[in-house]
């Protein structure tokens, strides 16, 4: 879903999220002027916003479904079919590994696993979920214990961001500790 963060020229920030014509639809009605781009024809639509009579300020707004946000994924989370057994089995319980798990879960399960997670992201989400994990216990998760469960994009070097998905192996521990899958099958 795009986003659009907008600097008024009195200071104020506003930030409009909904479809490419939802925010270009806000922007006209608002004085912004939309730039003239076909919808989903990139991976990003340029919108121009004029600021002040000589200033045109130029925001980039996802528009591909292929980069969830983070609400979006807490909100599925929340509301898919296996919701009262997350809830059961993951959430009301202290394991760090399957609550650093979950969100790479859903986002294979609900969202055809379009990309990776960061540990910063995954923190996020599980302190979005009110079940906090620091960002560095779920690096730690993710580089350790959970290192059996889960795929990098890249080597993990200090500093630099690696992007996990959920492997096969994680799949089944989380199907099996959620009751819809018997070990092994």
């Amino acid at each position: 879903m795009p986003k659009a963060l907008i600097q008024l020229a009195n200071g104020t920030s506003v930030q409009i999220e909904g479809s490419p014509e939802e925010v270009a639809k806000v922007l006209s009605l608002y004085g912004g002027k939309p730039a003239p781009s076909a919808p989903n024809r990139s991976a990003y639509a340029k919108i121009n916003r004029t600021g002040s009579k000589d200033a045109i300020a130029q925001r980039e707004i996802p528009v591909s479904s292929t980069n969830p946000d983070l609400s979006q994924i807490v909100n599925l989370i929340k509301t898919c079919d296996e919701a009262e057994a997350i809830e059961a089995k993951i959430l009301d319980k202290t394991s760090q590994i399957e609550r650093t798990l979950l969100p790479l879960y859903i986002v294979h399960e609900c969202l055809e696993n379009v990309k990776g997670l960061t540990s910063g992201e995954i923190s996020q989400v599980t302190k979005d979920l009110g079940i906090p994990v620091a960002q560095p216990n779920a690096s730690r998760t993710l580089a350790g214990l959970g290192s059996r469960y889960v795929v990098g994009d890249k080597v993990r070097k200090k500093g630099q961001a690696v992007r996990y998905k959920i492997s096969r192996r994680g799949l089944q521990h989380i199907k099996h500790l959620l009751g819809s899958e018997p070990i092994g099958g």
